[in-house]
């Protein structure tokens, strides 16, 4: 992901040179998208994509030219996973799992790999990169599947039990940020109306989307600071012999969590008014 971010970065800086001294193609776009939404993490190393959830929202973009545009989007998903899933034999054993729904509000700066000119017979389709800055909000919970049977089945919130030790007031935030890159294609139906294919990536600024990061604290600390319910969902791991696993790793620290959203969208395009082309070939 880092080396993918690197070239992403590089290609956007020289296309951003590149495109501004393209034709003038400007117009606004508006339109909502649909599609599925993913998670990588401490709970998912191995980049299973068996956990589709349904993900979508609404943009509205803003094109200065036939190369570069800027989006802006409001977009929900759904993440989860289960360590039950992994073909990891430790993350089986530490047996954690976690759902959330995410609340995303996205900036973007996008550059068309060809000229893109609505209504154009000649220039209607283009592949196209993007990258720029998230903001979303997140709150992992997970279902109860403890000794309580009236608790059976609830979603229970992971963040105000501090399973990792966390004091009180200084559990990680749940509104933050990520950096967002990827790919799209972008495709006229005619001259209003367009489709939008795309893959984008938020690498956040947490590592916390699943509530794992670092070590599994004291369990007698964790009764006394927060409680019984804490301590049965913070280490639900299946060993033959339950014992206090103080500093033992939960999560990984070291880089933090993802989520992707991808999708096709529509859009209705509010641009020029249409006029000949000088080159002839004119326009729909």
């Amino acid at each position: 992901m880092t080396f993918f971010r690197s070239v992403i970065l590089c290609c956007g800086i020289f296309c951003f040179s590149y495109a501004l001294p393209a034709q003038v193609m400007r117009g606004w776009e508006v339109g909502p998208w649909a599609g599925v939404s993913y998670y990588l993490g401490d709970l998912n190393t191995d980049f299973n994509f068996g956990q589709p959830n349904l993900a979508g929202g609404i943009g509205v973009r803003f094109n200065w030219n036939e190369r570069l545009a800027f989006r802006m989007s409001a977009n929900y998903g759904k993440i989860e996973a289960y360590d039950s899933d992994s073909k990891n034999a430790f993350e089986r054993r530490r047996n954690l799992d976690f759902q959330s729904n995410i609340f995303d509000g996205t900036a973007q700066f996008e550059f068309n790999f060809m000229p893109y000119v609505h209504g154009s017979y000649d220039h209607n389709f283009t592949p196209y990169l993007f990258g720029g800055i998230s903001v979303f909000t997140f709150n992992p919970k997970t279902e109860y599947t403890g000794p309580r049977p009236e608790l059976q089945g609830e979603l229970i919130e992971l963040r105000p039990l501090g399973t990792e030790g966390q004091f009180r007031g200084q559990e990680y935030y749940t509104v933050t940020g990520a950096l967002t890159y990827g790919i799209g294609f972008k495709l006229d139906l005619s001259y209003e109306l367009s489709l939008d294919f795309n893959l984008g990536v938020r690498n956040t600024f947490t590592d916390y989307l699943d509530d794992v990061s670092t070590v599994y604290p004291d369990r007698s600390d964790l009764l006394r600071a927060r409680g019984e319910l804490a301590v049965e969902l913070f280490d639900r791991s299946l060993l033959v012999e339950p014992r206090d696993r103080e500093g033992e790793q939960r999560g990984d620290a070291n880089s933090n969590d993802i989520y992707l959203f991808a999708g096709v969208g529509i859009n209705y395009y509010f641009g020029d008014v249409r006029c000949p082309d000088p080159s002839g070939k004119g326009r729909r």
